[in-house]
């Protein structure tokens, strides 16, 4: 199962601020990101005897590092919005340097790039980008249960659209697991699949286990995902979780959404 670090890093944003913006600035950045500026305050540019931009970053260190992941995250990506508000050239530096250790920008929340790759968004329908998005912020924010309601949110509002198209009726009379299968039922993939496969030359008595094989194991991931959804998604965090569950769940929701783009 998939595993990852929720610590947005640090020092990358450093750097970048470091380079970008005035002693000045930097103290201002920060202060929007609720460090303790008493600690910080005797530290002041002075034509003489003055501290430096080197002094100012690492007692700002000290105190990054003695965040858990949630402050540090939140601080992180509060730096990383302010920085970006101020200066617009900036945001290509910190995407080139961030997606170096593994975080990418989704519009402007950060998130880790082997959970949820910026570029998947291409494929998946428009109406799963904002809970798709939130689902891979929550998962960086470490707030699990969440992060899958979100992701589960996500083919709620695909399939929703879906029904709507197709006159399947009320989505909300069906299980999470139906509204999928008859999603995909109405876009006719499984038949699709197999047309495709007939055109490169597969012969029937080798695409039609391999289709029948795919659908089987979409209905699970439904399945899988509706049951996680009961036992625990939660929107306001409350309820206990496996994390590696959770991680996989985000993959899973990735797929079943592309299966259910309409092209």
């Amino acid at each position: 199962m998939a595993t990852a670090s929720n610590a947005i890093p640090w020092g990358p944003v450093r750097s970048t601020l470091t380079e970008k913006f005035s002693f000045g600035d930097i103290k201002q950045i920060v202060g929007y990101g609720d460090l303790d500026m008493s600690r910080i305050a005797h530290l002041e540019q002075k034509p003489q005897n003055g501290a430096s931009k080197s002094q100012l970053l690492s007692e700002i260190d000290k105190q990054v590092g003695a965040m858990d992941d949630k402050c540090r995250n939140a601080f992180v990506s509060i730096c990383c919005e302010e920085m970006m508000r101020r200066k617009s050239d900036v945001i290509e530096e910190l995407d080139r340097v961030l997606s170096r250790v593994g975080w990418k920008f989704s519009g402007t929340s950060l998130v880790p790039v082997d959970i949820f790759d910026i570029a998947e968004l291409a494929d998946i329908p428009e109406a799963a980008h904002a809970d798709i998005q939130k689902a891979a912020s929550r998962l960086r924010d470490g707030d699990l249960s969440g992060a899958l309601s979100a992701a589960c949110g996500a083919l709620d509002a695909v399939t929703s659209d879906i029904y709507g198209r197709y006159r399947l009726g009320d989505p909300g009379k069906a299980s999470f697991q139906e509204r999928i299968k008859k999603s995909i039922d109405a876009l006719e993939v499984k038949d699709s699949l197999m047309r495709e496969l007939a055109e490169i030359g597969w012969s029937e008595s080798d695409y039609k286990p391999l289709s029948a094989n795919i659908e089987g194991s979409l209905n699970q991931a439904a399945f899988v995902m509706q049951k996680l959804r009961s036992d625990m998604g939660d929107v306001h965090g409350t309820k206990p979780v496996i994390t590696a569950l959770v991680y996989d769940s985000i993959k899973w929701s990735s797929l079943l959404l592309r299966v259910l783009a309409i092209r």
